[in-house]
């Protein structure tokens, strides 16, 4: 059985007006047993589009089951944002308010697991090795290695500072000086957490924080920020430090929040290829509602 659309309506809608007198139970029936095809496509949803002109066809069971084709497989859709790729290196976009890899509390949506993921639907062998972290709250661009090796190699660099970091962070209050360095000592405890002190504490970690304010009006700052450590919560300590906190973080002295989220985006992240020993630079622009012009 075979007619046109006459305007356009759900295909559930459709049926119920094709075939009044039978339940909706019976017409859901008709699209789970793929008896209803639409300009030769099978249709299961109950709320495909049909547009005026389309051809609808109800199959007979038996036809519907020998001969109708199967459902078009959904090609597959990676849940993660891809800078570049190669046969040692995945970089990605990491999107605020996902963690970048689990905790102790073993969660399992991370971007380090999405990451996983998406290489292992095509060889479930495959797999990426953390090499640095982002803060939960924390965007931007991110690295994970394909091998151990690759992995080593790039934690050498970090720990080396010759990996080059930038940041954009939307402060509170624009800083007294239009460029400087911070230069404060962190203290990270066995819960994470962490807290300033001094240079004669023997606990503390220097963390050197470098910024420049590239936008400002009367209530905030955007600033770009260059840190050389990878201490946690650098440079949301750093902008608390000097009384400029960053927009949403209210764990560190922020009163708004404008975005609903922590308003700090990792911009650029450059360093030497482990395998070809050229220089990468991976860029990803922060949030254009940021900006302050």
């Amino acid at each position: 059985m075979e007619w046109m659309a006459e305007e356009s309506c759900d295909v559930l809608d459709e049926l119920r007006k094709r075939f009044p007198d039978s339940s909706t139970t019976t017409l859901r029936k008709m699209l789970t047993e793929a008896r209803i095809l639409v300009n030769n496509d099978v249709i299961v949803k109950a709320k495909h589009l049909l547009q005026q002109g389309d051809v609808i066809e109800l199959l007979n069971r038996k036809v519907a089951t020998e001969q109708t084709p199967p459902p078009k497989k959904l090609q597959y859709q990676p849940n993660i944002t891809i800078i570049f790729e190669d046969e040692s290196l995945l970089i990605v976009d990491k999107p605020a308010s996902l963690l970048s890899v689990a905790t102790n509390k073993l969660e399992s949506d991370t971007l380090h697991s999405r990451c996983v993921d998406y290489l292992q639907h095509t060889s479930n062998t495959k797999w990426c090795h953390i090499v640095h972290r982002l803060d939960k709250e924390t965007s931007g661009v991110m690295v994970f290695a394909k091998s151990e090796a690759i992995q080593q190699d790039l934690q050498e660099q970090f720990a080396q500072r010759e990996v080059h970091r930038m940041y954009t962070a939307l402060v509170e209050g624009v800083p007294e000086k239009a460029r400087d360095t911070i230069h404060t000592y962190l203290i990270e405890d066995k819960h994470l957490n962490m807290r300033a002190t001094n240079a004669n504490d023997p606990r503390g970690k220097d963390a050197i924080t470098h910024y420049t304010v590239i936008q400002s009006n009367a209530e905030n700052a955007l600033i770009e920020v260059m840190i050389e450590t990878g201490r946690r919560h650098q440079i949301r300590m750093a902008m608390q430090y000097i009384g400029t906190p960053v927009c949403g973080d209210k764990k560190h002295g922020s009163t708004t929040d404008p975005f609903s989220r922590i308003c700090l985006h990792a911009t650029t992240l450059e360093f030497i290829h482990p395998e070809e020993d050229e220089p990468m630079r991976f860029e990803s622009p922060h949030p254009k509602e940021w900006s302050l012009l």
